[in-house]
């Protein structure tokens, strides 16, 4: 591979595009809020929306990877990353970083064109939080156990309220708290995959000392099971039976256990619970029961 090839794989790598799997959760709000907008006129702006926070995220991936640099160096397969091997520079990774932020911001200024000052600002709003948040994450956040998974879960909420305002309806606060949960879920099972690497020898990160194989166990048992209490109470919410005409949600609740044993298999039993986004990527089992569970929301809630 010719020197430019290989700068830019490094860039690209830098970008972490595998981790965009996260960002699909901007059009959640479109999904289960179906039919109290028109498709035509919002599907533009949410893919807008949607590259635009992709770029956002790359940008603070690329900063995170210039702090992280001296931890990813000692880590199995994060010593692979451009800056942690040197492919690319700190300087350089940082000023692509911010270009990047940039950049996204600049998509959604593009799509706000045409709306009031106010309505602009309240578009930004959880744009300029999920920046702040994660820079503060990047800086100081992640170094303090449990914290820094409740910043990693307020991200995905934060991608809920993105694509809310982009097809402007309200949020179902079961479905917020379901995000929530499942991302806590998700951040502690990653956290159980650093435990395995300190007890090998290799400190991944810096807070990994406020954290326990135990304590993270009985931690994940719990999440699994406020995210299940969380779905089954949206699948039978008052509100949305009304608004889809049916009763019957609550049997697409079987293949969010499924989802979520699946995941605790992988976990506790295969021990490869280092990136979600990969294992979103590669594990056909998983990716079969999310399409099963979508296809079971469509037939029993859309479908008619």
């Amino acid at each position: 591979m010719s020197l430019a090839l290989s700068k830019a794989h490094a860039f690209i790598t830098l970008m972490r595009p595998h981790q965009y799997s996260k960002n699909l959760f901007i059009f959640a709000p479109a999904f289960f809020g179906f039919g109290q907008y028109n498709l035509g006129e919002v599907a533009l702006d949410l893919l807008v929306a949607f590259c635009g926070f992709c770029l956002i995220a790359s940008g603070i991936y690329a900063i995170n990877d210039c702090l992280d640099a001296k931890f990813d160096a000692l880590h199995p397969s994060k010593a692979n990353r451009p800056v942690a091997s040197g492919m690319i520079s700190p300087l350089l990774a940082y000023i692509f970083g911010i270009a990047l932020i940039l950049l996204g911001g600049g998509a959604y200024m593009i799509m706000g064109k045409d709306l009031e000052a106010s309505a602009l600002l309240s578009l930004y709003a959880p744009i300029i939080i999920y920046i702040v948040l994660n820079l503060a994450y990047c800086l100081y956040l992640k170094h303090i156990a449990i914290v820094d998974v409740f910043c990693i879960a307020s991200g995905f909420v934060l991608r809920l309220w993105v694509g809310a305002l982009v097809i402007a309806i309200g949020l179902s606060h079961w479905i917020v708290i379901t995000t929530f949960l499942l991302a806590v879920f998700l951040a502690l099972a990653k956290r159980r995959d650093d435990i395995l690497l300190l007890e090998s020898g290799i400190k991944a990160r810096n807070n990994i000392d406020g954290y326990n194989r135990v304590f993270l166990d009985i931690t994940m048992g719990i999440s699994a099971s406020l995210v299940m209490v969380a779905y089954i109470f949206y699948s039978i919410d008052e509100s949305v039976n009304e608004r889809l005409h049916t009763h019957n949600l609550y049997l697409t609740a079987i293949f969010v256990l499924l989802g979520i044993f699946r995941y605790m298999q992988i976990t506790f039993v295969l021990q490869k619970s280092s990136s979600p986004s990969k294992i979103l990527l590669h594990d056909r089992f998983l990716q079969l029961v999310i399409l099963a569970w979508l296809a079971s929301f469509i037939i029993i809630g859309f479908w008619r």
